[in-house]
């Protein structure tokens, strides 16, 4: 493709057209005419339209690859920061939440536990706070705790477990949710020692779990390796107690009172 002088607006346009196709910059093959006119009105220099075009490119380059690994991380649904209300559950300090927020921890490779009963928003947390990593630029990989277990013994099975726990501990931050919701036997808790032990003061990883740690006996039988998966879960880490007042049950009430009132204001 050679660029000629004199050319009309219309092959002009075909032209750059054809070359962010070839060159896989559908931004500025979108947006050009756009940002062109744009140009013209605010009187940009020829620098200054190339600046607008290169910017608006790489922001939307950043933006689909945010998204791109929100997806991968396998998110069950959709949760940010800004919908969680705090006043729902006094328990949780929103400077905490927001200081975690700046994903500080993630870079250090800390751990995060989320300890509370059902309902009193820790999958919120864990997921809106697993996004923000997401966004900003970490891998990032959200799983069951029975998941995870199940995939290991199974990689266990089929000879593959160093290969799995390879490709676990490449991820920047495991989520882990719904840990103590169901016994495990010494196998599969063993095995989840080997994750977390590969992640150690390393790579984060953050869990959510409906059992304080007295009672993570029920899910870990043997209280040497319960001991142990505690120590790392906690060691420099971050411990946040979400309470037992139901943030869910708190949250609907909230909803039925202001359909409540609008009802009332509309008679």
């Amino acid at each position: 493709m050679t660029a000629r002088r004199g050319v009309t607006e219309q092959a002009a346009t075909a032209a750059i057209e054809q070359g962010c196709r070839m060159l896989r910059l559908p931004t500025i093959r979108d947006r050009f005419g756009e940002i062109a006119a744009a140009a013209e009105r605010e009187q940009l220099s020829y620098r200054g339209f190339l600046a607008e075009l290169v910017m608006a490119e790489c922001d939307d380059r950043d933006r689909r690859r945010a998204a791109r690994r929100v997806h991968e991380a396998g998110f069950p649904r959709p949760k940010v920061l800004s919908e969680f209300q705090f006043e729902a559950n006094p328990a949780i300090n929103p400077a905490v939440i927001g200081q975690l927020a700046s994903c500080a921890w993630v870079k250090a490779g800390h751990p995060l536990c989320l300890i509370g009963d059902s309902g009193t928003g820790k999958t919120h947390l864990l997921i809106a706070l697993g996004t923000l990593a997401a966004e900003s630029g970490y891998r990032v990989r959200y799983t069951l705790a029975s998941k995870l277990v199940n995939e290991l013994v199974e990689a266990a099975d089929e000879r593959q477990l160093s290969k799995l726990i390879a490709r676990y501990g490449r991820v920047d931050l495991i989520l882990v949710d719904e840990l103590g919701y169901l016994e495990l036997d010494r196998h599969g808790a063993e095995l989840l020692f080997q994750v977390l032990t590969e992640r150690e003061e390393r790579s984060a990883i953050a869990i959510a779990s409906n059992e304080p740690f007295s009672g993570w006996t029920k899910t870990f039988t043997d209280p040497r390796l319960c001991a142990a998966i505690v120590d790392r879960l906690t060691f420099a880490g971050q411990i946040i107690e979400t309470g037992t007042a139901s943030y869910r049950l708190a949250h609907a009430r909230q909803q039925q009172n202001a359909k409540k009132a609008e009802r009332a204001t509309a008679r």
